[in-house]
């Protein structure tokens, strides 16, 4: 196969030079709301093509690659007092697979346990390239299917307007959770 991003020959969709030079994570955050930051790896600019691959059958060996490269790597480095629990943004099963599980299941480490299908959208609406005004008069009306009073990451692929994962997190704190923070691949606001 050859490698998506210099179209090299490559036993990977994206081969071991490609991965040291574009896909090295950095760190940005985002503050949503007072005491809440969501943090990202990536410019959305600089992953956009790979991003979008999650609508097409590839996506889930690229997601694979992104988790690796970022939200494994930040479990490997992340320490704690106690145990986390990781939720993704509504991780129900498209196209033969979800792409916020398999981010989130790459966050499994000694302090922070993936949990998956326990925050789940009841609106199914695509957001994509939708409005701000759209966003909020489309709730994701997430329901929680977990344990309260637990310590909670939120996990999603892209942070555009921030609706979403203050959605999530507005549920999570309703049914007991302390919610820390929110990691995402991207961020769309650059």
């Amino acid at each position: 196969m050859y490698c998506l991003i210099c179209g090299n020959l490559s036993f990977s969709h994206i081969c071991k030079k490609c991965k040291k030079e574009f896909l090295k994570p950095s760190f940005y955050k985002r503050v949503v709301e007072k005491d809440f930051e969501v943090y990202s790896f990536y410019k959305y600019s600089a992953i956009k093509e790979l991003i979008l691959t999650k609508h097409k059958f590839v996506g889930y060996f690229i997601y694979h690659i992104l988790a690796q490269e970022s939200f494994k790597r930040f479990a490997k480095e992340f320490k704690y007092v106690g145990q986390i629990y990781s939720f993704a943004c509504d991780d129900h099963i498209r196209g033969g697979y979800s792409h916020t599980a398999i981010l989130n299941k790459y966050l499994k480490s000694t302090f922070i346990t993936p949990i998956h299908s326990a925050l789940r959208a009841t609106n199914h609406v695509n957001y994509s390239g939708q409005s701000l005004q759209f966003r909020e008069n489309n709730p994701r009306n997430f329901k929680y299917l977990y344990h309260p009073n637990i310590d909670a990451i939120i996990v999603d692929d892209i942070i555009t307007t921030g609706t979403t994962i203050k959605e999530a997190k507005k549920t999570l704190k309703k049914n007991g959770l302390n919610v820390l923070f929110a990691l995402t691949l991207a961020n769309a606001r650059e």
